[in-house]
Parts: structure tokens; sequence; C-alpha cells
């Protein structure tokens, strides 16, 4: 059973790690505001030696993966520090206070990059998963290796498409974010729990399909499979890129 979270996320790495291996992440910010990744690293492991930063809009950073490794990355929106010092975001906030998430993990909704690197040359796995909801466009991108190595993608904007009783709405009243069925429901025919726990008997909704519309790359619910699972061998490079292309987004 899976449930808001992908199946990719629960893998545990198991191939053998001989010799300092890593992959280098680099993290572009196309939007035309500040975003604030954030990084996590799953199965109880290390984490990184970055687990959030800024990245004003037009910018970039690089980050180096350990590998094997297996975890997840995101972007933060309308982040701001107060009076007293404490960091928070109006959508993907993790929950830390700090710029740094410090092995918390994105409050849903959150488009989210997950990973699971082998190492050794091996098999990587990858997606983009909108099971948590989503609040930001993003691409990830293999830089290298081979055997499809496809690049995959949630470049449309579900924000403006959101049902109004899913969406996030900001001081403003515009759509910041849009949450999960199952986020808002809490129902098994959303999660995929209880007798709609098998791939079988837990098909796409008229709401996942908003998400698969918008983004037919990436997971749109738990069982999304078939489409939204990416591998690449040999150890590539990965570019991660907010906002990869021009969408009709609200400047935060």
């Amino acid at each position: 059973m899976k449930s808001q979270v992908s199946l990719l996320y629960l893998l545990v790495v198991t191939i053998g790690f001989s010799g300092a291996q890593s992959a280098t992440f680099t993290f572009t910010n196309n939007c035309p505001f500040t975003v604030w990744p954030g990084t996590l690293t799953g199965g109880g492991g290390a984490q990184l030696s970055s687990t959030g930063f800024e990245l004003a809009s037009g910018a970039s950073s690089t980050l180096d993966v350990p590998a094997p490794w297996s975890g997840r990355f995101w972007g933060r929106t309308q982040c701001s520090t107060d009076a007293s010092g404490k960091f928070t975001c109006a959508t993907a906030d993790c929950g830390s206070g700090q710029v740094a998430c410090h092995g918390a993990g994105a409050i849903p909704p959150a488009s989210l990059v997950e990973l699971t690197l082998a190492g050794n040359g091996g098999q990587d796995f990858y997606d983009i998963s909108l099971v948590d909801g989503f609040n930001v466009p993003v691409l990830l991108s293999p830089q290298g290796g081979s055997g499809g190595c496809s690049a995959t993608t949630c470049a449309g904007n579900v924000n403006a498409v959101c049902p109004a009783e899913l969406a996030v709405k900001g001081s403003d009243g515009g759509v910041i974010a849009c949450k999960s069925a199952c986020l808002v429901f809490n129902q098994p025919q959303y999660c995929c729990t209880g007798d709609h726990g098998t791939p079988e008997t837990c098909p796409p909704t008229d709401y996942s399909r908003v998400f698969k519309n918008q983004c037919p790359q990436a997971y749109s619910y738990a069982y999304d499979d078939k489409s939204s699972t990416f591998t690449c061998n040999g150890g590539p490079n990965y570019l991660v890129t907010f906002c990869p292309r021009a969408v009709e987004m609200c400047v935060i």
C-alpha cells in the first residue's frame, strides 16, 4: 500500500557501497519569485550537507549527494522570518522554524522530486510526485548516464485549475497550492486504503485527473506508477528546475 508518498520514496537501497561516490544536483529557479528548496534523506539515512536553502529568482546552486541514497527535494514558497527569528513558509513548509529543515519533510501540499540513487554505476529510479498535492512546477533532468535517462517534469500550473475544495489561498485570495483529495477528504477511494488498497481497486478519480492533465509525467495518486517512474544507469548528475517553462503564476 502506498499513501501520500510514492513507492519510490519507500525503497531501501540494498546495493553495496564501495568507494566514495556522489551525484551533483544543480538547482535552478526560473520562477518570478524566490524558492527555498528543502531536502530529506529517507529510510533513516544521514541527512545531506544542506537540508534547505534560499534560491532567488534566476539563481542556481549545486549540492553533492553521496550514493547510494534515497530521498526527496521540494520547493517552499512565500517564506519569511518573523520578529522572533522564526522562519516559516506559506507552502511546503517543513516546520523546523529555520531555512534548514534538519530532517523534517514538506508539509502538504508540495510538489516532490523523489529519487533512489544506486551508486556503483547502477540503475537510479526517480519521479515527480503530486500525491501530496502541488505547489510549484518542477523539472528533473538527468545529465549524462545511459539506458533511457528521460527527464520528467510537472511544468503545468495546477493552481490555475485547482478545484475550490482543494485550493490553498494566499493572503490576497489567490490560489498558492492545491491539496490532494486524500488530504482533504481522507477517504479510502482517494487515499488507496482499506478496500481500495490495491492498484485494481484504486483507479484514478476526477480529482487525480486534474493533476494528471496538467502534469502527465507526474504521480497524480498512489498507484500511478506506469507513466510516472523513470530510470537511468551509470551514475548521472541531475538538474532540478523550478518553473521550467513560462507559466502564468502569481508573483509571490
